[in-house]
């Protein structure tokens, strides 16, 4: 491979991992994922990479924002802060380096999206913790936030898989 492929791929990896990410600040990391996965058949001329693929991956993006956008709608939205944002990102490398070793490339991906869920809530909950009563979020409502968050990081992990498995064999 030339170093523009290595350069290339290795782009497109760090691309999938940032909608991954974005998952969980309630961002739309599945749209990002499909438009990644949409330029990475476009510039290597649909070699690994079919229409069925890209229409497959369009369904599940849309269907992904869908039930968010349902779950979320009156539902709970964890505040986000430099704290949250970094504790993400420490749980998300932490999870990653956790799993790799038990479950190699599929413990890289969830360990990273677990990780980095845990981050948020471990904040989360510090937060809660420090208001009255009253002012707490009800337990109901963080639970429907993480459930939306786990259904659209699922969905999200199964598009990266399903792309890498057919860019792979």
């Amino acid at each position: 491979m030339s170093f523009f492929a290595v350069a290339g791929f290795t782009v497109f990896i760090l691309i999938l991992f940032a909608g991954i990410f974005l998952n969980l600040f309630g961002l739309p990391g599945t749209v990002v994922i499909f438009f990644d996965v949409l330029f990475y058949a476009i510039f290597t001329g649909f070699d690994h990479v079919g229409l069925k693929i890209i229409l497959f991956l369009l369904i599940s993006a849309i269907i992904a924002e869908i039930i968010d956008f349902l779950v979320m709608a009156g539902g709970y939205q964890p505040m986000t802060s430099k704290k949250s944002f970094g504790a993400a990102a420490i749980g998300a490398t932490v999870g990653a380096f956790f799993f790799t070793p038990f479950f190699w490339g599929p413990g890289t991906w969830g360990g990273f999206f677990l990780g980095g869920l845990a981050g948020i809530l471990t904040i989360e909950f510090i937060r809660q913790s420090k208001l009255k009563a009253p002012f707490r979020t009800p337990s109901r409502a963080i639970f429907a936030m993480i459930g939306g968050k786990m259904v659209k990081g699922l969905i999200a992990l199964f598009m990266i898989a399903f792309s890498l498995s057919n860019i792979y064999s």
